[in-house]
């Protein structure tokens, strides 16, 4: 069995939201895309040189575009983990791990930042 994560209790008051300047899309099925622009030098080699895109276009499952969509820099982490067992009640017992290990994920790839940081 893995270790645990370890979880600040301050962590669960912390409100999320988009990242200033980052664009993204609510397709019509209902899922999210984030745009991720692909910036510095060696990008630009890749660009130029290799015909890389300037832009990603990363979609979101079901279960990243509910989380995505209750980023409204309104809610905590707290309320985000509660609406998502109400829409994945079967992942109840997962979800704080769920949540918490996307967020580290969104937040390392600068989609989202902290409300007031």
């Amino acid at each position: 069995m893995g270790k645990k994560k370890k979880i600040p209790a301050n962590y669960m008051d912390i409100i999320f939201q988009p990242a200033q300047g980052l664009s993204w899309r609510e397709k019509k099925d209902g899922s999210v895309e984030l745009d991720m622009v692909h910036k510095g030098f060696y990008h630009k080699i890749a660009q130029r040189f290799f015909h890389r895109p300037r832009v990603s276009h990363i979609s979101l499952d079901s279960y990243g575009s509910a989380l995505w969509k209750a980023l409204d820099g309104k809610q905590s982490v707290h309320d985000v983990v509660q609406s998502m067992v109400e829409s994945f009640p079967d992942e109840e017992d997962r979800m704080l791990d769920r949540v918490v290990t996307f967020l580290g994920t969104l937040e390392m790839n600068h989609f989202v930042e902290r409300k007031g940081l």
